[in-house]
């Protein structure tokens, strides 16, 4: 059930049918009062400088948009930057450091995407927090020259450069009736990041075999559908799902596949277990000239 209302949602908010359209302009008004409680939110909010440069990227809706490859080739560009997130689908609380130098702790501990920064960034600090005021503190204590923060667009208190990859969908307002948590408000500067103008993807599948099921836990999944070799099936679990090995045996039995074909957020959560696995490995070409855009910010930053 609750993957039947994932799936639904997501089509409500990216490939409305006409009933879904209509039941969208029924909730103008809830969408009306949550975009003004947000702006209120933004104009209320003073930001506060960090003591160390602080690039945010994300975007301004709900759902993926790409961002994890993002800002991993712009961590790259650094000589000891710090990720900061959330850690959505971790079993821990408060602040966590997820690696410096080594990797300190698990899976479990860390969530999927923290994990895959601390594997994908080898000179990279990777920290979590429910407060990002906090670990953006403690990514300035350990000695890092630029802290990454994974969609904090919305942290308006703290003081940073704003990269928002643009998603496009077909209902330009908030939620409930839209898919954006917040606009880009009057007076908020931010760089905006586009596929095919700012950044290119490169695909690769490592371990290609005869008979493949894609079995994913990212959201809006269908984004992977351009770069997808051919596959027997295709099996999609929430965002953040924690895979067990009883569930993807089941799976490979059902389906009798070969391999299971995941991306790189997945097979850091199934690396461990005792299964064949395709990895969908992306990455970016970015655009330099946006590149130095972004680290004159933060050379400014440090002057």
């Amino acid at each position: 059930m609750k993957r039947f209302l994932i799936r639904w949602g997501e089509g409500y908010l990216y490939r409305p049918s006409l009933l879904q359209k209509l039941f969208s302009i029924l909730l103008l008004p809830l969408s009306a009062l949550y975009c003004l409680c947000a702006y209120i939110r933004y104009r209320r909010s003073v930001p506060k400088n960090q003591g160390i440069p602080v690039v945010s990227v994300g975007n301004l809706v709900v759902g993926g948009s790409g961002k994890t490859p993002l800002v991993i080739e712009l961590a790259r560009r650094f000589a000891k930057p710090a990720v900061v997130l959330r850690g959505y689908g971790r079993s821990s609380r408060g602040m966590v450091v997820v690696k410096d130098r080594d990797i300190l702790c698990d899976i479990a501990q860390s969530g999927d995407e923290a994990m895959l920064y601390a594997k994908s960034l080898p000179h990279g600090v990777v920290i979590v927090s429910e407060i990002r005021e906090r670990a953006i503190a403690e990514a300035k204590a350990i000695g890092c020259d630029v802290v990454l923060l994974d969609d904090g667009y919305g942290k308006h208190a703290i003081e940073k450069l704003d990269v928002l990859i643009r998603v496009k969908t077909p209902n330009p307002f908030c939620l409930p009736s839209g898919a954006y948590r917040e606009k880009l408000w009057k007076g908020k500067e931010a760089l905006i990041a586009e596929e095919g103008e700012t950044f290119t993807r490169r695909v690769s599948v490592q371990n290609p075999t005869r008979k493949m099921v894609l079995v994913t836990a990212i959201a809006r999944p269908e984004r992977l559908d351009p770069y997808l070799p051919e596959v027997v099936e295709k099996v999609y679990f929430e965002d953040h799902h924690p895979f067990t090995p009883g569930e993807l045996e089941a799976i490979v039995k059902r389906t009798g596949a070969t391999s299971l074909l995941v991306t790189q957020k997945d097979f850091v959560k199934m690396a461990s277990f005792n299964l064949n696995l395709t990895v969908l490995e992306l990455s970016l070409d970015v655009d330099e000239a946006f590149i130095e855009q972004v680290k004159e910010y933060v050379n400014a930053k440090k002057d």
